[in-house]
């Protein structure tokens, strides 16, 4: 099971022009220092990052400036190091009120959630303090629970379930917390929260209605007898769309839920036949569990053709440049020019491979 992130190698980018200090000296030494690691592109990477802290001096960067940078990459380098061991397993970012409390209808919905996602094989993160967040480890048990707990002077101790638990990480910023959650889940599970879950819902919808992240279920939660999002959705699908603020295909960036085997569902059906992507130079490569017969292949490509840039859609095998992921080698593959701005309609072009795909097409 890849990373939920498309992996950008040298083969799908052109080489930039070289990022260097200015001095001779000074990139010999931090070429010395990188030369121990064998991939090449990791051992730019890392030079350019030594290379950044260098310039960053020579710029002469504030102190505070400066404490930021180095808060933030500390923060994130332990977390990537935390979740390292577990990367190969599906995850689900659960979001939802702190402040609610184990009577709430909300909560026992998140608690069951939670417990079906990890009989699934997921695991669940949440940010690993009381409310809807106590609910999803309390399902979902601490061998399948993560944590991303943020300081704050108030609400945000961690909960019992996740506490002193190798899989807990703590933020001091919203923006590492924010970038973890996207970057280390599969999908988000949006329950009844206050600012704190409309942020991190909409941060969800912004990065992949954009192409900013990729392609993932990202459902609304409404316990049993009230319409906890309805105002919202009923703004989203009407307002916005009216107004032209956003497409009328971006509206299946997100579902609505009313039950946790619901939520579940909509999860696990997203990738009971669309497995992952990444972009291959101008291809987009569709990773898929199982072929699609070809008569389903040709249908998709009338379908979408309005967001293939060039072409048409077609199946084949993992490409030479996806050397990278040989795990991953064995899986089928659809092909195509990708426009690059109806992500709202690629959505609807995963749901409709999971729809076609499920069913047995007779000859």
């Amino acid at each position: 099971m890849p990373d939920n992130q498309s992996i950008a190698r040298d083969s799908d980018h052109p080489p930039a022009r070289r990022y260097t200090t200015g001095n001779t000296v000074i990139d010999t030494q931090l070429a010395g220092l990188v030369a121990p690691f064998e991939d090449g592109l990791d051992r730019r990477l890392l030079a350019e990052l030594m290379t950044s802290a260098y310039r960053l001096g020579q710029d002469g960067a504030s102190t505070i400036d400066l404490k930021i940078l180095n808060s933030a990459v500390k923060e994130l380098r332990y977390a990537f190091k935390a979740f390292r061991p577990y990367r190969r397993i599906r995850k689900v970012a659960m979001f939802g009120s702190a402040r609610v409390s184990n009577k709430h209808p909300a909560y026992a919905m998140a608690k069951e959630f939670g417990q079906l996602m990890a009989q699934s094989g997921w695991m669940v993160i949440t940010g690993a303090a009381s409310g809807i967040m106590r609910a999803g480890h309390e399902g979902a048990g601490r061998p399948a629970s993560f944590g991303l707990n943020i300081r704050l002077p108030f609400e945000q101790g961690a909960n019992t379930i996740i506490a002193k638990d190798e899989k807990l990480v703590t933020c001091k910023y919203f923006f590492t917390r924010k970038l973890l959650f996207i970057k280390e889940s599969h999908a988000t599970a949006l329950f009844d929260g206050g600012f704190g879950t409309l942020d991190e819902g909409f941060e969800s919808l912004t990065l992949v209605q954009t192409g900013k992240s990729d392609p993932r279920p990202i459902v609304f939660v409404e316990s049993a007898g009230r319409r906890f999002w309805r105002p919202l959705l009923r703004f989203i699908g009407q307002d916005l769309t009216n107004e032209g603020m956003i497409s009328p295909s971006d509206s299946s960036i997100y579902r609505v839920a009313r039950s946790a085997q619901e939520v579940a569902d909509i999860i696990l059906k997203f990738y009971s036949v669309y497995h992952s992507l990444r972009y291959v130079k101008e291809l987009l490569v569709m990773r898929l569990n199982r072929p699609l017969p070809e008569r389903v292949v040709t249908q998709l490509g009338r379908e979408f053709r309005d967001i293939v840039s060039e072409g048409t859609i077609e199946q084949g095998k993992a490409l030479p440049d996806e050397v990278d992921e040989p795990e991953l080698t064995h899986l089928s593959r659809l092909l195509f020019r990708f426009n690059r701005r109806d992500y709202g309609r690629l959505i609807q072009l995963i749901d409709r491979i999971n729809e076609l795909g499920a069913v047995p097409v007779p000859a």
